[in-house]
């Protein structure tokens, strides 16, 4: 099965890109399999955070180049690009946007629009084997994947722009020290490492996670005093929450707060 998702307890799901899934992760047949299993859980009540990984050698290696060279050949490449991100975008803005989170744990290569894929999780922890490439202008592509949004983000504008135009390969280490990794582990620790993440940051109320990483999507695009209005919104909606009255609870009474 290319795809293989687990669910671990806790809330968590384990989600594999496994044989071509992660090495020809964005082609026609594979791409939508990825997306199916990442909105399934994305969707569930009962899923509070998902793991993504991928096997082998590959997180995500990016796009089929075969299937580049067909679709030059037969006159259609501009069909298939756009029929691919069709797919991708969407989903790597619900990603962004819902209060699941996400915890990609890298252990190999993310590359083209699997970078893209890396880099709208919420946190990405990584073998010394993982690597981060660029691809695109190689063979002569502009970035997609929202890597030209997110990457800078993380890294600053600057990095970002130099790992593009010199179309550059970073290794586990040069991405952690850049930002653009949180933290490297041991191999066998990968996947252990990233769950224990995944229901760290998940443990909270649906509000606060989901606001946390709505003010911090929206925050670059803000003035200061429409995001003060913004937070205060969000504020005042936690008021109304489950969430809050149990944390207040739980805070007076010194023991751990439980939230749904």
């Amino acid at each position: 099965m290319a795809i293989e998702s687990s669910d671990l307890g806790d809330g968590i799901r384990l989600i594999k890109m496994s044989g071509k899934t992660s090495t020809q992760s964005f082609s026609r047949e594979f791409l939508p399999q990825i997306a199916t299993a990442i909105n399934a859980a994305l969707v569930d009540k009962q899923v509070k955070a998902i793991v993504l990984t991928g096997e082998g050698k590959f997180f995500s290696a990016g796009a089929n180049i075969d299937d580049f060279k067909k679709s030059i050949d037969d006159g259609n490449a501009t069909e298939l690009i756009r029929e691919l991100t069709g797919i991708l975008h969407p989903l790597i803005v619900k990603m962004r946007q819902s209060s699941t989170i996400c915890v990609a744990a890298l252990n190999g290569a993310s590359a083209g629009g699997g970078l893209g894929l890396a880099l709208a999780c919420d946190a990405r922890i990584a073998t010394s084997q993982a690597k981060m490439a660029a691809s695109y202008a190689g063979i002569g592509l502009s970035p997609d994947g929202g890597t030209t949004w997110l990457l800078p983000r993380l890294v600053t504008e600057q990095v970002a722009r130099r790992f593009f135009l010199e179309n550059e390969i970073w290794n586990a280490q040069q991405a952690t020290e850049l930002g653009a990794i949180d933290a490297i582990v041991e191999d066998e620790e990968l996947i252990n490492a990233s769950i224990d993440l995944a229901k760290r940051w998940s443990r909270w109320g649906e509000h606060s996670k989901e606001s946390i990483k709505h003010l911090l999507y929206v925050q670059s695009t803000n003035d200061f005093e429409t995001h003060l209005k913004h937070e205060r919104t969000l504020i005042e909606a936690s008021g109304k929450t489950s969430a809050f009255k149990e944390g207040v609870s739980a805070f007076l009474e010194k023991r751990e707060a439980k939230f749904d």
